[in-house]
């Protein structure tokens, strides 16, 4: 039985063979529609908060006006600076360029002048000679010298047009550069004062923007509460995002019909706009629920929820204060706590992530919609923690132990990046939330930077402290599968199914190189110790090691399986797990091997290293951890990853 990697990242943990009991997903609510009596009162509530919203909204157009007209001034003061410098630097340029042409063109003068005073005594002889006898050849004689002198004092002319214009042009660059620098100071001190002003609107529209919000939202929820009104974030988005969004994405789009925004859902596809605000009738999105075209070869919506749909439509078809029409849907849905981990699993399932804390005394293993912790010590679970996406693909550790960091997804539905305190469970930071799964995370050498990889293609990069995106690369044509960082913090490198491993520069997002060596999908990815060379592993059952910077191969280890992980150490070790049921340890160095770690009866997805303890572990497809000694390979730990599971015994013969 096959299993590459696509297929455990979207369909191992639901094979009916592993998961033959209900690990039920969360269902979507769906908001019931009865027929609401009129109420005066509520209703001339609902009046009073749009009209508070109403003026609200213009307070805040005002501010947006006022920001707009000091960012217009301000953009104009640094164009105006931008150009006197450049006026400066053509100033300073030209100086440079013209002063050495002066003595030369002195000397054309000087020699021009000398030319023209023998032209012009030779004219002067010419003359006289003419004057005392004049014949044919005087004369002769005198109008070649009238030439001559003629010419000798144009070319003195030109000369000293020529010095002047130098000259001339010096003295007003360096005009120009003298009072330029007063001009520049005044223009800088302009941009500067009008600083605060920009930083005041700015501050004083995202107040009023957030009290607009507030009181929109708070009319639209009396609206709701009267009928008039339906949420597309709580009620709507949730519905089309769970039961369409598979079809109907950028990548999918049947029937060019992308459902990924609000823009998109209203837009419509091939056949025209898909919502027509307050005509249901007119719609094609409610036409084609109504008929059961939508989802297409799936189950039809319920009555329910195709009956909120067309009152969405009909009460105007809005979308929730405080959201833009290009969000993607999966920002718009409201977070959902997601589903509990179940008390005993029935099944084993893929271990599909494994990471020692930081003083190697925890292991947590990927779990169904959890994360286990075990005492490495005696193997008994130290914690569970949950709200954790169906699928754990990574987790690491801060330096201090303190935060979890877990990549998760249910695939086609949510992806996320969540950080968790280790001691309670809680969760610290929602990072990321695309519509499809996050596959890897790497913390930066100094742990203030996250970075992530998912099937959305992106790479993503966050301050920890403040958890703010700083970086946003899309540079991969298919999922990436991991990432990791330079020693020194300056680059990211990506592992991706597009069959590439990339080298960025982490501070711009620049692409440096591309290794296209596998020919196949690339799984993992990690730097050597010094960082000049690049590990990688994937499908064509090799490690490949490639130069930092011109991405030309240095070696490779073959295997007899798809290597899915690996993970390289301070003395230069690169550990890998593999289909073929091992995992190993070579030199980055030379390729050599050095431990093979035994035991496992079934593909290994995921291996970790604690140098200090001199521990590895790895997960297995059929559930199983194995923790072994780093000198010797000899196992100290066996653990099943599925709490709970009590194995049934043979029936007898």
């Amino acid at each position: 039985m096959l299993k590459p990697l696509h297929h455990l990242v979207r369909a191992a943990l639901s094979c009916p063979a592993k998961l033959t009991v209900a690990f039920a997903l969360a269902s979507v609510a769906t908001q019931s529609l009865p027929a609401l009596a009129a109420d005066p009162a509520a209703e001339q509530k609902a009046v009073e908060l749009t009209k508070i919203a109403d003026e609200a909204k213009t307070r805040e157009d005002a501010a947006a006006a006022q920001l707009k007209d000091l960012q217009k001034k301000q953009a104009e003061q640094q164009a105006s600076l931008i150009k006197l410098k450049a006026e400066l630097s053509a100033a300073d340029k030209s100086v440079k360029e013209n002063e050495p042409k002066v003595k030369p063109e002195e000397e054309k003068v000087a020699k021009a002048d000398a030319a023209k005073k023998a032209a012009d005594e030779a004219l002067a002889a010419a003359k006289k000679a003419l004057d005392d006898n004049k014949t044919e050849q005087t004369e002769a004689k005198f109008k070649e010298e009238e030439g001559k002198a003629a010419t000798a004092a144009k070319a003195l002319a030109d000369a000293q047009a020529a010095l002047k214009a130098i000259q001339d042009g010096i003295a007003a660059s360096k005009a120009k550069i003298e009072g330029g620098a007063a001009a520049q100071k005044q223009i800088e001190d302009q941009i500067a004062a009008i600083v605060p002003p920009v930083q005041k609107a700015t501050a004083d529209l995202a107040t009023v923007r957030a009290e607009h919000v507030g009181k929109r939202r708070a009319a639209e929820k009396q609206l709701i509460e009267i009928g008039k009104l339906v949420s597309f974030s709580e009620s709507v988005a949730p519905v089309l995002s769970k039961r369409c969004l598979a079809c109907h994405n950028a990548k999918t789009a049947k029937g060019r019909y992308n459902m990924e925004t609000f823009a998109g859902i209203v837009k419509g596809g091939e056949s025209g706009p898909a919502v027509l605000a307050g005509k249901s009738g007119d719609s094609s999105l409610h036409s084609l629920l109504v008929d059961g075209s939508m989802p297409k070869d799936a189950d039809p919506l319920t009555k329910e929820q195709i009956e909120l749909i067309k009152k969405w439509i009909d009460t105007g078809a809005v979308l929730d204060a405080g959201f833009t029409a290009s969000q993607p849907l999966i920002q718009i849905v409201p977070k959902e706590k997601q589903p509990p981990a179940p008390e005993k699993y029935p099944v084993p399932i893929p271990v599909t992530a494994v990471a020692f804390n930081h003083d190697g005394s925890l292991l947590a293993t990927s779990g169904y919609h959890e994360v286990i912790l075990w005492n490495v010590a005696d193997g008994a679970i130290a914690r569970r923690i949950t709200n954790v996406a169906e699928r754990v693909y990574d987790i690491e550790f801060t330096k201090d132990g303190a935060t979890m960091v877990v990549a998760a997804g249910t695939p086609a539905q949510i992806g996320e990046v969540k950080l968790f305190n280790v001691a309670d469970g809680n969760v610290t930071g929602d990072l990321v939330r695309t519509d499809d799964a996050v596959f890897g995370i790497a913390l930066s050498p100094d742990g203030t930077k996250l970075a992530t990889a998912g099937a959305d293609r992106a790479i993503r990069v966050f301050e920890l402290a403040t958890q703010k995106q700083v970086l946003n690369i899309e540079d991969h044509a298919d999922w990436v599968m991991d990432v990791a960082w330079s020693p020194d913090g300056k680059k990211l490198a990506s592992a991706s199914r597009d069959k590439t491993s990339k080298v960025f520069d982490a501070t711009t997002g620049d692409s440096l190189v591309t290794f296209n060596g596998h020919g196949d999908a690339v799984y993992s990815v990690g730097f050597s110790t010094d960082g000049a060379q690049v590990v990688t592993a994937g499908n064509d059952k090799q490690i490949r090691i490639w130069q930092t910077a011109d991405a030309k191969a240095v070696r490779n280890m073959g295997f007899g399986g798809e290597v899915f992980r690996v993970s390289i150490t301070a003395d230069g070790q690169v550990y890998s797990c593999s289909a073929d049921k091992t995992a190993r340890s070579h030199k980055v160095a030379d390729g050599a091997a050095v431990k093979t770690f035994n035991g496992h009866t079934d593909w290994v997805y995921s291996v970790a290293v604690h140098p200090v303890t001199k521990r590895v572990a790895a997960g297995s497809y059929n559930g199983e951890v194995r923790i072994w000694n780093v000198d010797d390979a000899a196992e100290v730990k066996k653990i099943l990853a599925a709490p709970g599971y009590q194995a049934t015994a043979p029936a007898a013969k």
